[in-house]
């Protein structure tokens, strides 16, 4: 059981956006997206949700083609956090984290469908947000929402589940950031595989079990943080000069940024 992508290719005509890119995500794992603006990160995941079709590759989740699955039963095993979601009325916050238990309806939300996103709500901290207007919210807040009405979708499940969450930390403070990925870890304890785009290497290092760095829509590396994580990788991936030293608490590499001297132009007057 797992999400493959097998030797994915996408191009727009004569454009090639990604090009022979491999993952598995097994249950129960966390794997980080990594790399610069343009790496293809966002492209992959696309294909990976069935968004985009490849020009080349399959994705197979549990050895079926996307396209094999009902939309209802993809939905129940996969739950999407894209960068950004934008809704047009009026919802309340607890009304937008219904929105996720639907594949699971046959008619009108149950007890037990309350019950989950009260869940999901007091998980992402806010469950006192519940009867404000979702346009009302902070992008923060907004973002917080949208990932409990995620979680809420693949809540409860007897079969394997997978969770993609593109940027999962954007619009968030700091404590927010390590919030929103304990609750991604605390899901992959529980047998889901969790697949995040992040900027952040530190966070990738500090919460992923895997890396996968991407480069001009290729895989540059992939394996444990403390393989990928190197200095001449981040510096042909990002065009950064880095450190890197062992987490002064933390089992894990930490990455730090070399400053680079500027050259100063004094004018002539």
């Amino acid at each position: 059981m797992s999400l493959q992508a097998n030797q994915l290719a996408y191009a727009i005509g004569s454009i090639s956006l990604l090009e022979g890119v491999s993952l598995t995500l097994q249950p129960g794992e966390i794997i980080a997206m990594v790399g610069a603006n343009g790496a293809g990160k966002s492209t992959l995941l696309r294909l990976l949700t069935g968004e985009l079709t490849p020009t080349q590759g399959a994705v197979l989740l549990d050895g079926k083609t996307l396209s094999a699955w009902s939309k209802r039963d993809l939905a129940r095993r996969r739950g999407v956090l894209p960068q950004s979601s934008v809704l047009a009325f009026g919802f309340t916050a607890l009304e937008v984290v219904l929105m996720g238990r639907t594949p699971h309806l046959r008619g009108i939300e149950r007890a037990e469908d309350y019950d989950i996103a009260y869940e999901a709500l007091s998980a992402t901290q806010v469950d006192h947000l519940v009867e404000r207007s979702y346009m009302s919210l902070s992008g923060g807040e907004q973002q917080r929402v949208q990932l409990a009405r995620v979680l809420a979708q693949i809540w409860q499940a007897t079969e394997p589940r997978y969770l993609l969450l593109d940027e999962p930390t954007n619009n968030l403070d700091l404590a927010h950031q390590h919030s929103t990925l304990e609750i991604a870890a605390g899901f992959a304890r529980r047998g889901v595989g969790v697949l995040a785009v992040l900027h952040d290497l530190n966070l990738a290092a500090q919460y992923a079990d895997h890396i996968v760095m991407l480069k001009s829509g290729r895989v540059l590396a992939a394996g444990l943080p403390n393989t990928v994580l190197t200095p001449t990788l981040i510096d042909e991936a990002f065009n950064m000069a880095v450190m890197i030293q062992p987490h002064p608490c933390l089992n894990c590499p930490l990455v730090i940024a070399v400053p680079q001297p500027r050259e100063i132009k004094e004018s002539v007057s």
